[in-house]
């Protein structure tokens, strides 16, 4: 059985380019890359909003909105989730601070 995030990656690569009449991927992606970053920040704000005031029930929707738009614009770059479970697996083992202090 696939990952239903694999499963939701590939119906946002399906629904890219289609009618943005019909679809709101291919709406979002219509309206550019800037836009499908401006919703991931809402998304994003939404959640620390609901984690902030403790409602764990909201927490939980917006999680799941910010994941979808973050792979709608994961998509919208040419990206996927094994580009990103791929910089996961490298990080792995690697104490946070220290990961973070390479970078600089």
């Amino acid at each position: 059985m696939a990952d239903l995030l694999d499963t939701l990656e590939q119906t946002i690569r399906d629904r890219r380019l289609g009618d943005p009449a019909t679809s709101y991927v291919a709406k979002l992606t219509a309206r550019g890359r800037a836009k499908i970053a401006q919703k991931l920040g809402e998304e994003a704000t939404e959640a620390v909003i609901a984690a902030i005031q403790d409602d764990r029930a909201e927490l939980v929707k917006e999680s799941a909105d910010l994941l979808f738009h973050l792979l709608v614009l994961l998509a919208d770059m040419g990206l996927s989730l094994d580009d990103v479970r791929a910089e996961l697996v490298r990080r792995e083992g690697v104490s946070g601070i220290a990961e973070k202090a390479a970078r600089g």
